[in-house]
């Protein structure tokens, strides 16, 4: 078997899923091949890497460079990791410009005014990709983790229908961290079904495995009380820099809950997912920075300061050395390597979050657009799970967000200016017009080097 991590100069991505590969049984002799833009980078992961497998005799292969075509010959897996320029100065364009021409958007990464702009930058370089897969190794499995992901798995699948393509996110987790503790069980114990679109999505079902008990009610009544006391993010932030936790580390997320004390300001980038709480009655499975890039009454009541303490957070984690390569016995980074192995088992696991075009999976939405729906993997692929009585109340919100990822798709393999606009003025977080074209042309000025195709 092959596995291609393109991305793979990121010691984050590059180690991580090298760690998940590395401690699968059912993945040995697979050979490796890294791939990246960045020639320093990749050489740096590959070199660890290699005195790695050998000194711990590992039964993989692996190699590495920046010639697409020849590592992905005779590829049976493609995973996606990538960014384009400097992440957090553009990332800080796509939020704080638009607020200039006053859009009321509480983040800038993947809805609204910034994820459309964020959008065309880093689609057409995966539709490149793609179209290298598509001549190399047609046949192989691509799991894509970039964002913004809903509108990079409808692009690509818009320009190739037949391409096994999966948006994977590990949102969901909040989930699995969460319900433990909600339902007085242990993770192993709980089923449970979220739907949407991706970042923007809630809880469907729960149910604890032994006695088959619907925990459904029991999560509603119980839930107010475990957020009105998780740590705010400015703390999270000062315990990081005393100690030097980074969100990567092993057991980062179980040190920042247990090892904060009680936050004063209570619901933390939360009080937008209170709102949709108790109004919709339905858990997300995010926080306020995510869900509130897709509302157009999200700036109204978004914890603002707690959105930027997070982004400070996530800023000054991302900035910090990444751990070695650690040789772990069970866990994975991510899920694709466990998708991996079911799809070789043929075992029909129920995977609980992946994004693929959405075909009726949600009947509300359009076929047109993807969705993040749990998936039964098998030898044969993927297979959605439907959902035919979504929540009518939380699916007109995702309906009226559809059509922006509609227009952005065929604006990004048109290279239409009009399109942008259009996109942007059927975006429900945004309530003007007059300044949008002037908006655009700034953007596509600023981000000349990435934009130049859009006219």
């Amino acid at each position: 078997m092959k596995i291609v991590l393109i991305g793979a100069g990121s010691a984050q991505f590059g180690y991580g899923m090298l760690e998940d590969i590395f401690q699968s049984e059912r993945l040995k002799g697979t050979h490796i091949a890294l791939l990246d833009i960045n020639e320093e980078m990749v050489t740096k992961v590959y070199s660890r890497s290699k005195e790695f497998i050998e000194s711990h005799g590992l039964p993989f292969t692996i190699s590495a460079g920046n010639d697409r075509a020849e590592a992905l010959k005779d590829a049976d897996h493609v995973i996606i990791s990538i960014e384009v320029g400097d992440r957090f100065e553009l990332w800080d364009q796509d939020w704080k410009v638009p607020q200039q021409y006053g859009i009321r958007q509480v983040y800038g990464e993947n809805g609204g005014a910034g994820g459309i702009f964020h959008a065309l930058r880093i689609i057409p370089p995966i539709l490149e990709i793609c179209d290298d897969i598509m001549k190399i190794c047609p046949e192989a499995y691509v799991f894509n983790y970039s964002n913004p992901m809903t509108a990079i798995v409808t692009t690509v699948k818009r320009k190739y229908p037949e391409i096994r393509f999966i948006g994977m996110c590990h949102e969901i987790a909040s989930l699995k961290r969460y319900l433990p503790a909600i339902m007085d069980t242990s993770l192993d114990n709980i089923a449970f079904r979220a739907a949407g679109l991706n970042h923007f999505s809630v809880m469907l079902n729960a149910s604890y495995k032994d006695s088959g008990e619907d925990a459904y009610q029991l999560v509603m009544e119980r839930t107010p009380a475990l957020f009105s006391t998780e740590p705010g993010y400015s703390d999270i932030l000062a315990f990081a820099k005393r100690t030097g936790l980074t969100i990567q580390t092993e057991g980062a997320t179980e040190r920042f809950m247990s090892e904060v004390t009680k936050s004063s300001r209570p619901w933390s980038d939360r009080t937008l997912f209170k709102q949709i709480f108790e109004r919709f009655h339905l858990l997300p499975i995010t926080s306020d920075s995510h869900i509130g890039e897709y509302l157009q009454w999200a700036y109204e009541v978004a914890d603002h300061q707690g959105i930027l303490d997070f982004y400070t957070f996530y800023r000054y984690s991302l900035s910090m050395d990444y751990p070695d390569l650690k040789l772990k016995t069970s866990g994975a980074h991510e899920r694709s390597v466990p998708i991996i192995e079911a799809m070789l088992e043929d075992s029909h696991m129920e995977e609980a979050a992946v994004n693929i075009m959405n075909d009726g999976l949600i009947p509300d939405l359009p076929a047109r657009v993807a969705v993040e729906v749990p998936g039964i993997v098998s030898k044969s692929g993927i297979k959605g799970v439907a959902f035919p009585d979504y929540p009518k109340g939380f699916g007109a919100l995702l309906r009226n967000y559809t059509g922006t990822y509609d227009l952005l798709a065929d604006a990004v393999l048109e290279g239409s200016r009009d399109l942008v606009i259009q996109a942007l003025l059927v975006n429900p977080v945004i309530d003007s017009i007059a300044k949008i074209p002037e908006l655009v042309d700034v953007m596509l000025d600023y981000q000349s080097h990435w934009l130049g195709y859009i006219k």
